[in-house]
């Protein structure tokens, strides 16, 4: 009678770079079994890759998101729109269509622009490439950027949007008069980042600004970016974009070597 198989962890040669796992949940270090994989990483490589297609392709949860942050404290109204794309398949397909607002959103927007005045920020939250980021991150990091917000900065309502790309937030700011606009956005998945989440922020936003005129914040979520700190960076860059009236190259980062002392109100002394 044939001897029972050694279990996976028995038949695996160990790598030399394992040590190295302790410091990223990249897939380094595996070790192999024969000239193979060990069974359980192939397992959790499919689990990924399958994490990866639903973040994709499931439906942004707009009615908890909403509920969400309304309940934040001293939250803005919530305002919901939808780009040009009718359907995921068109989004995926024609990323043009995610950059504009659907007529019936862009005359929403109209009327609401109309019942109040200019704001120094509007933050725009879209799912992107990954629902399940905007979900799981915007409201945490919406509630931090609220908590950080410098005195006399005047916030927008906050939009979510569907079937969003980055430039939607271009439209959407100029409708409603933003001084810059700041779209929270799913990211492209990864297979061990599903529920990545980016931050483009825009110095005066109109329809046709160019990605060159952005600057990004990208990989915010517990394990890479926490919420605390992309929101303390975002207003570091808000802040130096309303001094420089610009964003994009132009603007670097530099909010771990030049912190802002003073200096934090949005508008230039008379």
């Amino acid at each position: 009678m044939p001897a029972a198989a050694p279990a996976d962890g028995a038949a695996v040669t160990p790598d030399p770079w394992q040590a190295l796992r302790a410091h990223t949940p990249a897939r380094i270090g595996l070790g192999r079994a024969g000239a193979g994989q060990p069974t359980r990483h192939l397992l959790a490589f499919g689990a990924a890759h399958a994490q990866a297609r639903d973040a994709v392709h499931l439906p942004l949860e707009v009615p908890a998101l909403a509920a969400a942050l309304a309940s934040l404290p001293g939250a803005p109204p919530v305002l919901e729109v939808a780009s040009a794309a009718p359907d995921r398949a068109s989004y995926l397909l024609r990323p043009d269509l995610g950059r504009r607002l659907a007529p019936a959103s862009r005359a929403a927007l109209q009327a609401a622009a109309a019942g109040h005045g200019p704001c120094d920020l509007l933050l725009v939250m879209g799912d992107g490439l990954s629902a399940a980021a905007v979900e799981r991150q915007a409201v945490p990091l919406v509630r931090e950027l609220l908590a950080q917000q410098p005195p006399g900065w005047r916030l927008g309502p906050l939009v979510i949007a569907r079937q969003a790309r980055v430039a939607l937030g271009d439209e959407v700011g100029q409708l409603l008069q933003a001084g810059q606009v700041a779209v929270l956005i799913g990211e492209r998945p990864g297979l061990s980042s599903p529920d990545s989440l980016g931050a483009y922020l825009t110095h005066a936003p109109r329809v046709g600004r160019s990605d060159a005129e952005r600057n990004c914040l990208s990989n915010i979520r517990p394990q890479g970016l926490d919420h605390a700190e992309a929101a303390r960076k975002l207003w570091w860059l808000a802040v130096s974009a309303r001094r420089l009236q610009l964003t994009g190259v132009g603007l670097k980062d530099r909010s771990d070597e030049a912190p802002l002392l003073g200096g934090m109100a949005p508008h230039p002394p008379a």
